[in-house]
């Protein structure tokens, strides 16, 4: 069965503690305030910054800032059996989403389609 994806968001990791340092840089760079988000109250959310590309800032329990990517698919199982198959490894799963590395330690998530729009309109169809 085929299913579909599309990169959908850049995101910034900072620790924690440089959360509201970090977004508020990033605000004033980009000339867009920041959504926070009740339920994921660890993430800063500055809309399609790009048509169909999605950023945010991410506090995080890490100490080393990092950028990371969302994919996002139509079905995150068989999303990330295709990019295991490409040499890409699972290093954990947080609520929906799966935490991955390429082969070279870059990390990213497959989540669920975030914005249906552009999903619709720009992803590739895989068999």
């Amino acid at each position: 069965m085929s299913h579909r994806s599309r990169l959908t968001a850049v995101l910034v990791d900072v620790p924690a503690a440089e959360l509201d340092r970090t977004a508020s840089f990033w605000a004033t760079a980009i000339g867009k305030e920041p959504k926070t988000y009740d339920k994921l109250p660890e993430y800063r959310g500055y809309g399609e910054v790009t048509p169909g590309i999605e950023f945010m800032v991410q506090g995080t329990g890490d100490a080393v800032p990092r950028v990371h990517f969302d994919i996002e698919t139509d079905d995150v199982e068989a999303e990330v059996a295709r990019l295991k198959a490409l040499g890409a490894t699972e290093i954990g799963r947080h609520h929906t989403w799966v935490i991955m590395q390429d082969p070279s330690g870059t990390v990213f998530c497959v989540v669920t389609i975030q914005v249906q729009e552009m999903f619709e309109r720009h992803a590739t169809s895989w068999d």
